[in-house]
């Protein structure tokens, strides 16, 4: 059985897809668009997978960020971190926003009858990076589902870098707490439970709060798969909060990010537009 458990987005236990069609477009339902993960050496072809299965307990692991845009579920969940949103502000997702320390990969948007930016919150995605290559296991789920007749044998795999996705994701956010922290406003990290488990496991985190706070500025949001059925649906597992010197006390760094409102504001209006809009309904 091949180890890839969800390809372009869909479970491949379904059965009622046309998965012939479905691999010739090559789309990422959650991004509506063409899945970025190319293979190297076709960069027409997309390899499409979104989870693979991994581990001695054959655990589901997420290994592409845009898979955590299920349902939107994660900008649902970061509501109540917009303190300054009242009731006819129109709320928006703003992709990929340059701060000091780095570039953040959403801004949830609350804003005014006049697109005036209201308030705001920072939510960065993190998945699992892989070594080696998927492609081999991608070409044996196209076999299993009768696409291809037969296929290059090959003894290259895949494997899971928990540790250098772990300390990658920790500097990152050490680098743009500050930003949110000095404008009093909140920061998201969104994973899957599997990996706040090892950064639980390999780094101290006895300060972070199992209360989310709404004072702290930063958000530690984590999701499970839950098997529904033959697909896969994205729930909500656990909150925790710290703030800017609790990311500190993580990796044992420092850093000096400081920046107005106003031009964070400026330049969240200049992206907002009417294909930004969030609607909850």
């Amino acid at each position: 059985m091949s180890r890839v458990k969800e390809l372009f987005t869909v479970s491949v236990e379904n059965k009622n897809i046309d998965w012939n069609a479905l691999v010739q477009q090559q789309q990422c339902n959650y991004s509506q668009k063409k899945c970025f993960k190319v293979r190297k050496s076709q960069a027409d072809i997309s390899i499409g997978t979104c989870v693979v299965e991994y581990g001695k307990d054959n655990r589901d692991i997420i290994i592409c960020p845009h898979r955590l845009l299920e349902r939107k579920q994660i900008f649902v969940d970061c509501l109540h971190l917009l303190t300054s949103h009242i009731p006819g502000n129109e709320l928006h997702i703003v992709p990929e926003v340059s701060i000091p320390g780095g570039s953040v990969d959403y801004f949830l948007v609350s804003t005014d009858a006049d697109r005036n930016v209201t308030d705001f919150v920072g939510i960065e995605l993190q998945t699992m990076d892989t070594t080696g290559t998927v492609w081999p296991e991608r070409e044996k789920t196209l076999k299993e589902l009768g696409l291809k007749n037969s296929i290059e044998q090959s003894d290259k795999s895949y494997g899971i870098n928990w540790k250098m996705t772990a300390k990658t994701i920790l500097v990152q956010l050490h680098h743009k707490i500050n930003t949110f922290e000095n404008l009093n406003k909140h920061f998201v990290l969104v994973i899957q439970d599997c990996l706040l488990e090892y950064i639980k496991s390999e780094f101290s985190f006895d300060h972070i709060s199992l209360h989310p706070l709404i004072g702290d500025s930063m958000h530690f949001h984590s999701y499970a798969l839950k098997k529904e059925y033959d697909n896969y649906k994205l729930v909500l597992a656990g909150r925790y909060s710290t703030k800017s010197d609790g990311i500190s006390k993580l990796l044992g760094l420092n850093a000096n990010s400081n920046v107005e409102f106003d031009e964070i504001a400026k330049l969240l209006k200049s992206k907002i537009s009417d294909s930004t809009v969030f609607s909850i309904v």
